[in-house]
Parts: structure tokens; C-alpha cells; sequence
């Protein structure tokens, strides 16, 4: 089958496609090619929450008269994957979503075979520095919040406990959301004595959120393992 016919296929709806397959039209290629890529500043990925497909990006392709997004789901260390068919794509971020200011830039994909890219970002906070630990019943943390968007506020700090490698402020087994924080270092504690969850879990992970006001989504730290 043509290229044009495969690409006018991503973007029929469900109940086209049946029809189409009744009248023998069932027929064609799935995508094949894979593109890879990385949300980073600084060359330094961009944590953010894996679950609940929260995080995401929009690919485009011109020439067809149907230019509905193919959006693609950022994993929790930045990561992204998505089976295409070649082609020439425009990558966007989406506005509100993510913890990083709004562009209107776009990446251009030149996608044959497996491709890699990159998509640069700018944060409003960065996090360095970060610890989080278990002392008896206290949960520690400390961390630096680097402010970027210099018109940006910085709302509070999750402190977040897993049993599994999903770690944020939907996926956990304990969740301290701290208000009483600044732009620069922080030192955190919360009481995890009346947590029969944290008590009883084979394995914990952690992770520290960092939420701007008026912006869904948090940037965060990278899992650790606890125990």
C-alpha cells in the first residue's frame, strides 16, 4: 500500500476502519519504525510522573488533510517511545501540561527506521541535591530548588513513598505534601509512625515532587529504593 494510504489510516476513527475492513479493506501495514526520544534541560532529563499517562507531547505531520495530534506519553525519567511509519513530524509540547513553561517551538522528526531525539525544555524549578531517607518512624529528606522561570512561585514539596518503582502523588503507599519550603535549600521531615502501609511493605521507593502554582504537574527528583 502507498504511504499517503497509510498515513490517512492513523487518523480514521474506530468505526471507519471497521467498515473499511468489511468491504475487504483490512489489509494494510502497521507502523514499523520506532522513534526514541528524551524530554531534557541542559542536556539533564526532566523527571516527572510516569502514571496515568499525565505527561504528554503531540506529533504532527503536514501534507494530509486530517491533522489530528498522535500524542505520545512521557515515562517518569522523561522518556518517550512511539511506533510510526516514516515520515517528517513536528513534535510539540502541549499547553499546560507538564512542569515547564509553555512553547510554541517545534522539534522537526525526520523519522526512517529506529530515530532518537532529543526535546529541549524549560522547567520552572529544577531540583538538585536530593536525599530522601527512612530513620525509624521519620521520612528525611533534603534537597536545593533552583528556580528557572523567574516568574514562577513555588507552591510545596511532595515527599512521596512506593512499593513499586512508580513513585509520585498519585501512585504511593505515604504522601507529605510540604508547603513551608523556599527557592534554594530544604530540609524535610514527616512522621511515618501512624503508616501501617510503610510498616508492612516489602520494598519502598521515594521520590521528591516539587509543584508550581497553578501548573498540574510537578518536576521530581529520580526514584530511590529504601528498602
Amino acid at each position: 500500500m502507498k504511504k499517503d494510504m497509510k498515513n490517512i489510516f492513523k487518523f480514521i476513527p474506530l468505526a471507519a476502519l471497521a467498515i473499511m475492513a468489511s468491504c475487504g479493506l483490512d489489509n494494510y501495514d502497521e507502523p514499523e519504525s520506532t522513534l526514541l526520544g528524551q524530554v531534557v534541560y541542559n542536556g539533564e532529563p526532566v523527571q516527572v510522573r510516569g502514571t496515568g499517562e499525565a505527561v504528554r507531547l503531540y506529533l504532527y505531520q503536514d501534507g494530509y488533510e486530517l491533522h489530528d495530534p498522535i500524542t505520545v506519553y512521557v515515562g517518569q525519567d522523561g522518556s518517550f517511545t512511539a511506533k510510526l511509519f516514516d515520515g517528517e513530524y513536528k513534535m510539540t509540547t502541549i499547553s499546560g501540561n507538564g512542569p515547564w513553561e509553555n512553547s510554541t517551538d517545534t522539534t522537526v522528526i525526520k523519522l526512517k527506521g529506529s530515530t532518537s531525539v532529543t526535546l529541549n525544555v524549560t522547567p520552572f524549578f529544577t531540583i538538585s541535591g536530593a536525599n530522601i531517607s527512612i530513620s525509624g518512624n521519620t521520612l528525611n529528606a533534603s534537597l536545593t530548588i533552583n528556580q528557572v522561570v523567574s516568574s514562577a512561585t513555588l507552591e510545596k514539596v511532595y515527599l512521596i513513598l512506593s512499593k513499586t518503582q512508580f513513585v509520585d502523588e498519585v501512585n504511593n503507599i505515604f504522601r507529605a505534601d510540604i508547603t513551608d519550603v523556599k527557592v534554594g535549600s530544604n530540609t524535610l521531615s514527616a512522621d511515618l509512625s501512624g503508616s501501617s502501609d510503610v510498616a508492612n511493605a516489602k520494598y519502598i521507593f521515594g521520590r521528591i515532587g516539587v509543584k508550581t502554582s497553578g501548573r498540574e504537574q510537578a518536576i521530581w527528583s529520580s526514584v530511590v529504593q529504601l528498602k
